[in-house]
Formats: C-alpha cells, sequence, structure tokens
C-alpha cells in the first residue's frame, strides 16, 4: 500500500462520500507517457477516446471495455491492459502497473476506482456502468513520458486530458429520437367524443331557439306569411235523427205559417199551423181579432208562398180560432199528440214568429201542468177573458209566438202557445213587449182539438157549464158561490147541474175531482177542461161541514 493520499481524497484518505462522475463526461484519450512515437491503441470498441498507459514505451494501451464511452488506461503498464467490463461505461486502470488488468469490482456502479501500487498486479476495475474510474497511482514500472495523442504522436498534446473536452462530443453525433404519441385508451375516446355531441347538440338548441324566436316573433307582428287560410270542416251529412229538435224542426217546419192581420184601426202578426189538407189553420182568438168584420188576413207559408185567408170560426173564453185558405195545394197538416200523456220535464220544441221572425224554432221543457191562467179582459165585460188550465214551458215564446205549436220529442202537437209573464207582470200573449222570461203558457192540445173540431163543424164552440154564478170578489180559499145570479137572478140555475147537484147560494167549493181549488177563475179552469156531458166530482163546505157531490156538466148553449 501506499501512503495516504495528503488530499483526503476518496478512497485514499478517509471514507467519504462517493459522487458520480456526470452521465456524459467522455474525455479526449491521453496518450502514454514517455512513449516516443509511440501510438495510442484503440480505447474501446466504439468509444470516443481512451487514456494509454503511462510510461509505457512503444507500447499499446490494450482495448479497454466494450461499447465504453472511453477509459484511461494505467500508468507504467508495460503490458497490455485487459478488457473492463462489457457494455458499461468505462472505468479507469491502475495507474503503475507492470502489465496487469485491472478485474472488475463491482456491478452495477458508474465509476470504480483501481488498486493503488499494484505492481505486476491488475488493477481492479472499479464499478460496472459508471461513467468513469480513477485509476492507481505510484506503480513502480512508470515514469512520466510524453503524451501521445492517438494517430499524432505525443507532440502537442495537452497534459491536463481534460482541457478539449467536450461534453455533448457524443451526444452531437447521435440521432435525435422521435417522441411518439400518447396513446388514448377507448374510455377517453368515449368521453371527448360524447362531450363534442352535447355541445353541438346544445349549440343547436341554442341556435334553432333563437332562429324560431326571431321568426315567430315576426308572424306575430305581421300576421304570418303570405295568405291566411282558415281550417274549416268538410261537408257532413245534413240529415238530422227525427226525434233531435233539428229533426222535428226540418218535420214541422212546412206545416207552420205565418199570419199578418190588419182592419179598421188595428194590425198584428201571429202564427198557426196547418191543421188539414182542405186548408184549415188554427191559432189563438186574440191573433185575428183585429180584423174583425171586414179585416184582411194573409197567410205566410214556410216556402214563401202568401194566401188570403178567412175566419171559419172563434172563441174568446178558449182562446182559439179556425181561418182557412183557398187555392192551395200540397198542404202538410202536422200531427196532432195527447196532452194527457205529458209529463213535467218532457222535451218540447216551439215554432212560431216573434216579432215577425218567421220560422223562429227555440226549446225546451214542460215546467209544468194543468196551471190555470186567464188572459184578455181588455173589453171590460169579461167576454173577452179566457181560461186556460195550460201547460208551462220554458221554451222562449215572445210576442208573435202566440197561436203556434208546442211539439213533443216525437214532432207531435201538445199545445197551442197562447201567454206569456213578462216581465211587467202582465199574462196577455202581445203584452209587455218585453219578452220571454222563461214563463210560457199553452192551451193543452185535447182542448184545442175539441175546440177546433166544434169550431169547423159548426163555427161555435160549446161551453161546458155548472149552472151556477160565482162570487169574483170572494179573497177566501175556494170558489164560493155567490148570493144572486146576474141580473137579479138565482145564483144556482133552475133545472141546471148544480141544482140537480144539491148546490145552494154561500157553499164553498174547494175541491174538483179531488183536485184543490183555491179561486174562482180556478175553478172555471177545471170545469173548462172538460167537454160538457162529463161527469165532476165536487167538494163543498156548508156550514162548517165537509160534502161531496156529483154532476154532469151542461151546455153553455142551454145545456
Amino acid at each position: 500500500m501506499h501512503d495516504p493520499d495528503p488530499y483526503s481524497t476518496p478512497p485514499y484518505g478517509e471514507p467519504g462520500p462517493w459522487a458520480p462522475a456526470p452521465p456524459v463526461q467522455h474525455p479526449t484519450g491521453t496518450p502514454a507517457h514517455g512513449v516516443p512515437g509511440g501510438v495510442a491503441p484503440s480505447v474501446g470498441d466504439g468509444s470516443v477516446g481512451g487514456v494509454p498507459a503511462h510510461g509505457v514505451p512503444g507500447g499499446v494501451a490494450p482495448s479497454i471495455g466494450d461499447g465504453f464511452a472511453g477509459g484511461a488506461p494505467a500508468h507504467g503498464v508495460a503490458g497490455a491492459a485487459s478488457s473492463v467490463g462489457g457494455g458499461h461505461p468505462p472505468g479507469t486502470s491502475a495507474h503503475g502497473v507492470a502489465g496487469g488488468v485491472a478485474p472488475s469490482v463491482g456491478d452495477g456502479y458508474a465509476t470504480g476506482t483501481s488498486a493503488h501500487g499494484v505492481a505486476g498486479g491488475v488493477a481492479p476495475s472499479v464499478g460496472d456502468g459508471f461513467a468513469g474510474g480513477a485509476s492507481a497511482h505510484g506503480g513502480e514500472a512508470s515514469a512520466s513520458s510524453p503524451v501521445v495523442v492517438a494517430g499524432a504522436g505525443a507532440e502537442g498534446a495537452s497534459a491536463d486530458p481534460w482541457g478539449r473536452y467536450d461534453p455533448w462530443a457524443a451526444a452531437a453525433g447521435a440521432p435525435l429520437q422521435r417522441a411518439d404519441p400518447v396513446p388514448m385508451d377507448g374510455r377517453r375516446r368515449r368521453r371527448r367524443a360524447r362531450r363534442a355531441v352535447v355541445g353541438g347538440a346544445l349549440l343547436l338548441a341554442l341556435v334553432s331557439g333563437g332562429i324560431g324566436g326571431i321568426v315567430g316573433g315576426y308572424l306575430e307582428r305581421n300576421g304570418g306569411i303570405g295568405t291566411v287560410e282558415l281550417p274549416q270542416a268538410g261537408r257532413e251529412d245534413v240529415r238530422r235523427d227525427p226525434d233531435s229538435v233539428a229533426g222535428i224542426a226540418a218535420q214541422a217546419l212546412p206545416s207552420v205559417v205565418t199570419l199578418h192581420v190588419s182592419g179598421a184601426g188595428a194590425a198584428g202578426t201571429g202564427t198557426g199551423f196547418v191543421l188539414d189538407e182542405r186548408g184549415h189553420i188554427l191559432t189563438n182568438d186574440h191573433v185575428v181579432e183585429p180584423a174583425g168584420e171586414n179585416g184582411e188576413i194573409t197567410v205566410t207559408f214556410h216556402s214563401g208562398d202568401t194566401a188570403e185567408a178567412t175566419v171559419v170560426g172563434r172563441d174568446a173564453g178558449y182562446d182559439l180560432a179556425v181561418v182557412k185558405v183557398k187555392g192551395v195545394r200540397g198542404l202538410a197538416p202536422l200531427p196532432l199528440g195527447n196532452s194527457d200523456n205529458v209529463r213535467v220535464g218532457d222535451p218540447v220544441v216551439a215554432i212560431g214568429a216573434p216579432f215577425d221572425l218567421a220560422g223562429t224554432v227555440t226549446a225546451g221543457i214542460i215546467s209544468a201542468r194543468e196551471r190555470p191562467i186567464t188572459a184578455g179582459g181588455e173589453n171590460g165585460d169579461g167576454t173577452d177573458v179566457s181560461y186556460v188550465d195550460a201547460l208551462q214551458t220554458d221554451a222562449p215564446i215572445n210576442p208573435g209566438n202566440s197561436g203556434g205549436p208546442l211539439l213533443d220529442a216525437r214532432g207531435r202537437v201538445i199545445g197551442i202557445n197562447s201567454a206569456i209573464r213578462s216581465a211587467g207582470g202582465a199574462e196577455d200573449p202581445d203584452g209587455g213587449q218585453a219578452g220571454s222570461i222563461g214563463l210560457g203558457f199553452a192551451i193543452p192540445v185535447n182542448q184545442g182539438k175539441r175546440v177546433a173540431e166544434e169550431l169547423i163543424n159548426t163555427g161555435r164552440a160549446a161551453h161546458p157549464v155548472i149552472g151556477i154564478t160565482l162570487d169574483m170578489a170572494y179573497s177566501g180559499d175556494g170558489a164560493r158561490v155567490a148570493a144572486e145570479g146576474h141580473d137579479g137572478g138565482p145564483p144556482v140555475s133552475t133545472g141546471g147541474p148544480g141544482a140537480r147537484a144539491g148546490i145552494k147560494a154561500g157553499d164553498v167549493i174547494t175541491e174538483v175531482d179531488g183536485r184543490r181549488v183555491h179561486s174562482g177563475e180556478e175553478l172555471i179552469v177545471k170545469t173548462r177542461a172538460h167537454r160538457p156531458g162529463d161527469r165532476l166530482e165536487l167538494t163543498l163546505e156548508r156550514g162548517g161541514e165537509e160534502r161531496k157531490v156529483s154532476l154532469v156538466l151542461g151546455s153553455s148553449d142551454g145545456g
């Protein structure tokens, strides 16, 4: 061994930290010292350069390493240095070694330190894979000699092997390596694709919404583009069910007529309907009344044709009249129903000419039956007062509807529209001119049929009578027999139906056929709802006692 290194440089001094050399340091080869005209041998295979042994006369530094960047041969080595390491960076051979080969010391290190002062021995290579190593110093066979540069000898060579060191010399000639793109996995690609799709959809929605808003605003302000064509249903079957309002109207309208009446200082309009093919038309008495004895009555049919009519017969007590047209063919009479079959709530249709509006159709229901009403009385003597046990309906009936038909659901006549209750309180069919308030009244067709037949056959209508005079001023409940009759005669007609039943003056009649009556008017209405010869059952009170009597109705013609 040699003396300790005065500089305490590891490994000669105290143990210290090992510092690896820079990974790319490749010193230029240094020729052997003291070798005249010597040629620095090739150091390594493919290396940049190597340092030949010092003091080797004419010797050739052996190849150090295979594939190393460079290595420093041992100083003063007479023989050849053996190959140090394989496939690793170079190590530095031992200094002063007479011809030995530095054996490999360690594996996987960047730098190794050869043995110091080994004569004839082999300086072990320190490290395998190091960038360089420090060779041994103080070999016996070594002496300083001029440096021989490879290929040029020792002349002009620098004493410092690092003087012309270029750290990038080896890298400069190396080819550049192209960086491959980082592979992208499927999940990332799908995520990026989804983001692109969502973003595109959002952008499209925004653009579409903006365009739609602009176009919509423009269309709203300017009423659209081009001409306006509104949607409309196509042609359909115009036929209707026979029992519908439209079906009933279609069937009945050709049989309904409008009457225009004029006379001495009076005129009016009303409605009627055809009774038979002979030209008889039924209407109200108050419709034809203005014509008087010499007035004119014009009948207008649904087709628009007109004809002159004459009065066949009229009766103010029933408020019914029959007129007849001549020279008209193809008349379609309306079928007659039965008013006794009518029930409250049944649907009805009213046809007429309210305010001279011919062919007006309205609909409603039967609101009540046997509603006692009185109408007329303008003459003051009671001869023009009509007493009707009427059908009440909410079908709109207005002035001009008088005399028109009230039809059931099968298009049959069940009543003759006669009166309305106006807002002013009048029951006159043409009174008040206020129009319908949902309270209309019709003469039952059963009564109308009987009266019409009598008027056509005889020109007069018979009135059923009991043969008594009533106290119309009585305010109590029921109908009271008066104390005396008309013109001072007896209140109960001698030999009449009432006298035969035992009725006396002052008796109060409270029921007719089991139905309550509350006034004299109601008793007349209930009586006129029957035919002469019909039997009535009466309940009356006399002296606080109630008794029942039965009688057969007489006739106003002397029955």
